[in-house]
């Protein structure tokens, strides 16, 4: 070992490249600090039930996970649950709605990563503000009785939130991951991984089989301290395909594809349809077309097409992060506006209904 190098102290060699270093709370503390109540926790454990009877084929409702791209409002959020809430009695003989509150945004390079990373909009950055304003959000949606969906991005923030889900995604950049396949298996919630972005199921299928073991890993305990963490494995996950670069892979026939590659990897063939992405060519209006494709294919016998997954916000589209900006619109992808959602979602029960 050099003299000069042993000479220098711990955090001069750790810590060279961390301009700044701030403490959050752990995941711990703010449950307490915004709780569940009794009635709450009873609420997310029969969402979560419901959700497993669709997988399993106990209940033959359509599951549909939807809500905008990412949360960066959380009052147009709430006007969009409210409306949802409303929606969801209206069609719940047919389908369970559950609602994305989506607080983490993948990114290819770099932009705005999400309300639990900047919820002021402005690049400070202030994570202790944006996961309790993320905690927040998500409790009140519970509250208005609906079943709440996200994607787990970064596996230290999943503990902030892990009590309130009834259904998560592991998106297309992450499936792969060797450390999100070990965080799934301790999800108490069904967990979704979506396809790859080369549109093949092959990563995916490794990530269910993976998901579906015990495990033993590094993570952080509820306090915050580095921890060996041990894991059930989780026997709820299911595929969500969103097309790839090579087109979309909703089409019947890319459908018995996928059901073929499902068996030979010997994974249940539990298949959700994003009918954004690639699916929709990032065309957020295309979204009913690939819904409605799928529907028929569930209408004439799939059952192994348990769902779909739309981007939906109050108003259509998309804009730029700004100064000033639309109210109840997306600063992310594209995304149906709320009276087309509503539209398709009435149109598709009934559908649904007259074939019982």
């Amino acid at each position: 070992m050099n003299s000069a190098t042993a000479a220098l102290p711990i955090s001069a060699l750790t810590s060279a490249n961390e301009a700044l270093t701030q403490r959050l709370p752990s995941s711990l503390e703010l449950k307490h600090q915004l709780p569940l109540s009794p009635f709450l926790n009873e609420q997310v454990h029969a969402h979560r039930q419901a959700v497993r009877a669709i997988l399993n084929g106990e209940d033959s409702r359509l599951l549909v996970i939807v809500g905008p791209c990412s949360i960066h409002d959380p009052e147009s959020a709430m006007e969009y649950a409210r409306n949802l809430k409303k929606l969801a009695l209206e069609v719940s003989d047919q389908m369970l709605l559950v609602i994305r509150a989506y607080v983490e945004k993948p990114r290819t390079t770099i932009g705005w990563k999400g309300l639990a990373y900047d919820p002021h909009l402005d690049g400070s950055d202030d994570m202790a503000a944006g996961l309790t304003l993320s905690r927040e959000l998500m409790r009140e949606m519970l509250r208005l009785g609906l079943p709440v969906a996200t994607e787990l991005l970064q596996p230290m923030a999943a503990g902030y939130f892990d009590d309130l889900l009834s259904w998560v995604a592991i998106g297309a950049r992450t499936t792969e991951s060797q450390i999100h396949r070990e965080m799934a298996s301790g999800l108490g919630m069904p967990v979704g991984f979506k396809n790859g972005t080369d549109g093949g199921v092959a990563i995916a299928c490794d990530a269910m089989r993976s998901a579906s073991h015990p495990h033993r890993h590094f993570g952080v305990d509820s306090q915050g301290h580095p921890a060996i963490i041990q894991t059930p494995g989780n026997p709820d996950t299911h595929l969500v395909l969103r097309g790839g670069h090579r087109g979309p892979n909703y089409d019947a026939q890319s459908v018995a594809q996928v059901k073929h590659d499902l068996a030979k990897s010997k994974v249940a063939a539990r298949i959700m349809v994003d009918c954004s992405h690639a699916n929709s060519g990032k065309d957020p209006l295309r979204q009913p077309a690939v819904f409605n494709e799928v529907l028929e294919q569930r209408l004439q016998g799939d059952t192994s097409l348990i769902g779909m997954m739309l981007e939906s916000h109050l108003f259509e589209g998309c804009q730029p992060l700004s100064a000033s900006m639309k109210y109840g619109v997306s600063i992310t992808d594209g995304c149906l506006g709320w009276s087309g959602t509503e539209q398709l979602l009435r149109s598709a029960a009934e559908r649904l209904r007259k074939q019982r």
